[in-house]
């Protein structure tokens, strides 16, 4: 049976549909990916994908008329359709395809775009279990944990392009989309790759540049190979399977690190590994809200913001390199 998954629009959401797909894929469906161009190389890491749609998409918008004529093109193709966004507009190109069976959680005003429903639960469960849940399943959907996988030909040309060797280096994801509550301090990033035991390679977006030079600047000369912007995102991935170790924020790298296994540390400030941790048994997560020593205690987390409404983002600054330190050296063990 050939069906069409329709991908969140987030790195890391799309890396919590890992193991929903590699169900779909064990029972016998062939798997099309459609997703929007940011996304779509999360998915060139799963192999139980066997086609990418990239859709022109841009934020905001229904954008009716690309989806109708994507609609046109894909139509006859599809049995099934797994809508894994809760909006509107990601539920109308299936049903413009006339795909017969549209599975997907209830929720703008949908219900006529699917054939199969979901309420959406009230306590929101961890997200690999939200996804999984759509394959109709439900035995094991808490305990699933994303896996990525690239050929060992393509992170080794990652590596010669970028002039690195397997596990000679540490990665270094400092950004965050959401905002800066989320981002542990430059400088702490810069004195952290000053104390490590090898060079530091600094990874992100274009828009991460500068924030990547700023460490490079400050950890010192040679200390830092500042990446951001320059590797396309599947490169990047496997910059980071290959590293030694993985030091992020609550981001969408964090997820990637986790789901290639790599150990890592994943600093959280103002979100909560509550929901979204990183699913590695390698990972060691740094979260003041759980620390009972901690004083005074951080009331305030987490707050969910993009900045620091009190205006002291104690809940990263606090965070020492020392400490980050000691967890890469507990990731590593």
């Amino acid at each position: 049976m050939n069906a069409l998954v329709i991908a969140p629009q987030w790195i890391g959401d799309a890396v919590m549909t890992e193991p929903l797909l590699r169900r779909l894929r064990a029972r016998g469906e062939r798997l099309t990916v459609g997703a929007l161009p940011w996304v779509a190389p999360v998915y060139r890491a799963m192999p139980q994908v066997e086609d990418i749609i990239e859709f022109p998409f841009q934020h905001g918008g229904l954008q009716f008329k690309a989806r109708h004529g994507i609609a046109r093109q894909i139509q006859g193709r599809f049995e099934t359709a797994y809508i894994l966004p809760n909006s509107l507009k990601s539920a109308l190109l299936p049903f413009l395809a006339s795909i017969p069976k549209r599975v997907g959680y209830l929720g703008e005003a949908r219900v006529g775009l699917l054939t199969h429903r979901l309420k959406n639960p009230k306590d929101k469960p961890p997200m690999v279990a939200f996804y999984s849940a759509l394959s109709g399943e439900k035995e094991g959907l808490e305990n699933d944990r994303p896996r990525l996988q690239l050929p060992a030909a393509q992170i080794g040309a990652a590596l010669d392009a970028a002039g690195l060797r397997a596990g000679a280096y540490y990665a270094f994801a400092p950004g965050a989309e959401y905002g800066p509550a989320k981002r542990w301090p430059a400088l702490h990033y810069a004195e952290l790759a000053r104390r490590l035991d090898r060079p530091v390679v600094l990874l992100g977006s274009a828009k991460e540049a500068d924030l990547c030079q700023e460490i490079a600047g400050a950890a010192g000369q040679g200390q830092c190979l500042n990446l951001a912007g320059k590797t396309p995102l599947l490169q990047a991935f496997a910059l980071i399977a290959a590293a030694r170790a993985a030091v992020s924020n609550d981001s969408g790298l964090m997820h990637v690190a986790a789901a290639f296994g790599v150990p890592q540390v994943a600093v959280f400030g103002s979100s909560s590994p509550l929901h979204t941790p990183p699913l590695n048994d390698k990972a060691q997560v740094l979260w003041l809200k759980q620390d009972a020593g901690y004083q005074p205690p951080l009331d305030c987390a987490p707050c969910f913001q993009r900045e620091c409404p009190l205006g002291h983002t104690r809940c990263l600054y606090d965070i020492t390199p020392g400490r980050v330190l000691a967890a890469v050296d507990a990731a590593r063990q």
